[in-house]
């Protein structure tokens, strides 16, 4: 893995932030005074309460077992309503004023398990999250198999396939086979809808072949506008090596028969909702957002992002009694795993006056991981999941982001601990810098793979975050028909460091009095973007 930019900073005087000193504060005395600083808030973070909503979300999980059988907190199910409710209700009792904002998404899930076999010439049984990966899309496909136009063997050194992406790529298909595809050119669903349109039973992606585009991929499936959609006809996703395979049967002999068979519900207008709570002091027209995403996916979700939602709640608990300079606005986002959709919602159904009140984000997603990393998040930072960042935002979101950025670097120093930075891709930040909102926020990775640069800034093991450590199977947050994102996929030392960092963050920018016009006078020096190699659902 390319190296991430890494700041080790000089260690600052642990006086600034929290008094080493003092005696050991109670959870009475916390629950009562008013934690305005960060010595007063960090030394209030503590395990035990953050623990204690960690097994609230995983108790309510294991209450609200999704259409599988395993818990889960998915959007649109009933662990997550329960999620936010329970979330509600923390807030209400702590003074806070609570609204739940309701609205529709695509919903869908997995019936069942999918399954993809070669039934001739040659039996054979392909083995899920190892050979392929099921595409969110529905249907049962018994049929031989057809390869499309345009695939590239042997593939060059860079993407060149256009396979399947024009509809004379399917001149001469018969109606009823299943369409092998090669990856590349195109979105996944501009493939998939011209082999629809063709007749195919069923759809196989396999992997273009190109280095760094061998192994397994499961890919989102988007029309050429990035609007994702669910076929009604099974989509597998598989290596090179198996695409290779098959189109080589095909070549030297009948073509084989394929099995897919992918079961599931999908409902185009399912309620979701997101978490709203604002303090009651604080300027209006100065906004401070604190947000996680309170969503699982494939089951409880307890790291991803079960961590991150019971950090900002504890933080807004010990933050009760604070009046603040800016008002604090502490967001629990739903359908993050789903594209960052809760958080699309909330920010695009702003006016532009409430917009504009809007001075920060700080974002909490995954603070508890094991075979941990410490990423600070910067808008001009390597992406953590996928490469080369190509978003552009105002030079305000550059400039200021930095402010809070630097105060997470303040207390990493302070405790002695490296950092990393990294993009806002993936999480909800991301939808505040696109309309001009700055924002940090901390991250401790997930899935697979922690390098050899990694674990000389961090320690611990190459191979994955989080899941089986050590080990390179890809962890369990990302990994359907796993359900192990329990409550022992984390780490409460790490849970605990991270949460206080992120506490000292929220409290130093909640009485920021430049929040609104800070960024003017920020020197802010744009670091070069590093690729990383780790990916996350693709659309191409």
């Amino acid at each position: 893995m390319p190296h991430r930019l890494v700041l080790l900073g000089v260690v600052v005087a642990l006086s600034l932030l929290v008094a080493p000193s003092a005696p050991a504060i109670t959870s009475a005395q916390c629950d009562t005074q008013v934690n305005d600083t960060p010595s007063k808030l960090i030394p209030c973070i503590k395990t035990a309460d953050l623990w204690a909503h960690m097994q609230a979300f995983q108790a309510i999980a294991d209450a609200n077992p999704g259409p599988d059988g395993h818990p889960s907190r998915n959007s649109g199910e009933p662990g997550y309503k329960a999620s936010a409710d329970y979330v509600a209700s923390v807030m209400n009792a702590a003074g806070y004023d609570v609204t739940l904002q309701r609205y529709k998404f695509l919903y869908y899930t997995f019936i069942g398990t999918p399954a993809f076999s070669e039934v001739l010439p040659t039996a054979k049984t392909y083995v899920l999250n190892t050979d392929w990966g099921a595409g969110q899309s529905k249907g049962v496909a018994n049929a031989q198999l057809q390869p499309a136009g345009g695939i590239v063997l042997p593939p060059t050194q860079t993407s060149s396939s256009t396979s399947g992406c024009t509809s004379g790529d399917f001149n001469g298909f018969v109606a009823g086979r299943i369409a092998l595809i090669q990856r590349g050119g195109c979105n996944f669903g501009v493939k998939v809808q011209n082999a629809q349109a063709a007749g195919a039973s069923g759809v196989i992606i396999f992997n273009e072949g190109n280095p760094g585009r061998t192994d397994l991929l499961i890919g989102s499936i988007v029309d050429a506008a990035g609007t994702p959609f669910v076929p009604m006809i099974p989509v597998a996703f598989t290596t090179f090596a198996i695409g290779q395979d098959l189109l080589n049967q095909s070549h030297s002999g009948p073509a084989p028969t394929m099995n897919i068979s992918v079961r599931a519900t999908v409902d185009p207008n399912r309620d979701d909702w997101n978490v709203i709570a604002e303090s009651k002091g604080g300027d209006k027209n100065h906004v401070l957002v604190v947000d996680a995403h309170l969503d699982a996916i494939y089951g409880a979700g307890m790291l991803d992002n079960a961590s991150g939602s019971a950090t900002i709640l504890d933080v807004a608990q010990m933050m009760k009694n604070v009046n603040p300079v800016n008002k604090l606005r502490f967001i629990w986002f739903g359908g993050e795993e789903l594209g960052l959709l809760g958080s699309a919602y909330y920010v695009n159904n702003l006016s532009s006056n409430d917009l504009s009140h809007i001075g920060y984000d700080l974002d909490a997603d995954v603070t508890a991981t094991p075979n941990y990393i410490i990423g600070v998040l910067d808008p001009a930072a390597p992406d953590f999941f996928g490469g080369q960042v190509t978003n552009t935002f105002p030079n305000r979101v550059y400039k200021a982001s930095t402010i809070a950025r630097d105060q997470a670097v303040g207390y990493f120093d302070s405790i002695r601990k490296n950092h990393e930075f990294l993009a806002p891709t993936g999480t909800d930040a991301i939808n505040f810098n696109q309309v001009g909102v700055p924002a940090s926020g901390l991250l401790t990775g997930q899935d697979c793979c922690k390098s050899q640069h990694e674990v000389d800034l961090f320690g611990g093991y190459l191979g994955n975050y989080e899941g089986n450590i050590p080990s390179f199977d890809g962890g369990c947050v990302d990994n359907p028909f796993l359900w192990c994102d329990n409550l022992s996929n984390n780490d409460q030392d790490v849970f605990t460091f991270m949460s206080k960092a992120f506490a000292s963050m929220v409290v130093q920018m909640a009485f920021d009095t430049k929040i609104m016009s800070s960024s003017n006078s920020v020197v802010y020096k744009k670091k070069l973007p590093i690729a990383s190699d780790v990916g996350r659902h693709p659309t191409r």
